[in-house]
């Protein structure tokens, strides 16, 4: 099971404002028939990423049963390895990120308690591979057994543990804190303390508060003037100043405005413009802008994006969890 791309087709841009939902479940479809392509085994690193993203984009555009449940399943748990926490492949050591897709993945399939009837240790033997990653002194979280932090691997256990109900397994007060000292003067958030404002980062640390129910600690009005800022004169989104407009900020920003209530702060017209104009409308998927490749990275978030700014016909998205808002409530209110 794989959805990661090969190579895609450039992308003109479309002049109308259909999205060509039949074409995405297509080319969705079809990334894990391309075992014949170098770039398949060259992706083996985002194997289960790419199935998050290609779930999470089916469901949002109404067609969940575009991908056979049962084998989704069985990939899923077949990267788990004997800690708890899982890889991006069969074999691959386990890393907060692919966990965190694991768990995204088995509570979008409602699927969490296959953890413990296949033995695998249950929910919290996950819980606790994410736990052991948190820094006790700091309140960060490591990625994996060898160190690196990053406010990314903060954000993806307080999500992962959250949605499997075991939150009180980690300092969250100390995690909470260490966000705070990410924060900067111009209102955004660094991927650590004392480094530079980035759209990813202010997401992931928004997120990171949204989950601890603490968003009273961001000053909304000054990074919600540096997030609008972040719109082009072509209605894309950067990242960072200076930077070009890329369809995945659609997400990273647009979902940082929505928490904080500033989603009105951008043109949300001409931001649906943009997006539809990186899609593909022959084959299928999305590309960072117009004229490039497409990739299911882009196709999820392209449409989370969309979801985001209440395109008709897709489902609500729920702007701190990147999945489908009916799902993510369900299992909260567990």
């Amino acid at each position: 099971m794989s959805l990661v791309s090969g190579p895609g087709r450039g992308v003109g841009g479309t002049s109308d404002q259909k999205l060509y939902v039949e074409k995405h479940v297509d080319y969705i479809k079809s990334l894990d028939t391309r075992k014949d392509e170098l770039e398949y085994w060259l992706t083996e690193h985002l194997r289960l990423n790419g199935v998050y993203w290609g779930l999470t984009a089916l469901h949002l555009i109404n067609h969940p049963e575009a991908l056979p449940r049962d084998g989704v399943i069985d990939f899923v748990l077949s990267c788990q390895q004997d800690n708890g926490g899982f890889g991006a492949a069969p074999g691959h050591d386990a890393h907060m990120l692919y966990t965190v897709s694991a768990v995204q993945i088995l509570v979008t399939l409602d699927a969490v308690g296959e953890l413990e009837k296949r033995g695998r240790g249950g929910k919290e033997k996950v819980a606790s591979f994410i736990a052991g990653l948190q820094d006790r002194e700091t309140g960060t979280f490591k990625g994996d057994e060898w160190g690196e932090t990053d406010t990314r691997f903060l954000y993806g256990a307080l999500l992962a543990l959250s949605l499997l109900g075991l939150l009180d397994l980690v300092d969250v007060p100390k995690a909470v804190s260490y966000v705070q000292r990410c924060a900067n003067l111009d209102g955004g958030y660094g991927v650590r303390p004392g480094a530079e404002s980035h759209a990813g980062q202010v997401l992931t640390c928004v997120g990171a508060l949204a989950i601890a129910g603490r968003l009273d600690l961001v000053d909304k009005d000054r990074l919600g003037g540096w997030l609008s800022e972040r719109q082009l004169d072509n209605g894309g989104l950067n990242g960072r100043p200076e930077k070009l407009e890329d369809v995945c900020y659609s997400w990273w920003v647009a979902a940082s405005l929505a928490m904080i209530g500033r989603l009105h702060w951008i043109d949300r017209d001409k931001l649906a413009a943009f997006i539809l104009r990186c899609q593909d409308p022959e084959a299928g998927g999305f590309a960072d802008r117009p004229g490039d490749m497409v990739d299911v990275f882009h196709t999820v978030f392209g449409i989370a994006g969309l979801s985001l700014l209440g395109f008709e016909g897709l489902k609500e998205v729920d702007p701190v969890y990147c999945m489908p808002r009916e799902i993510t409530a369900k299992c909260l209110a567990r």
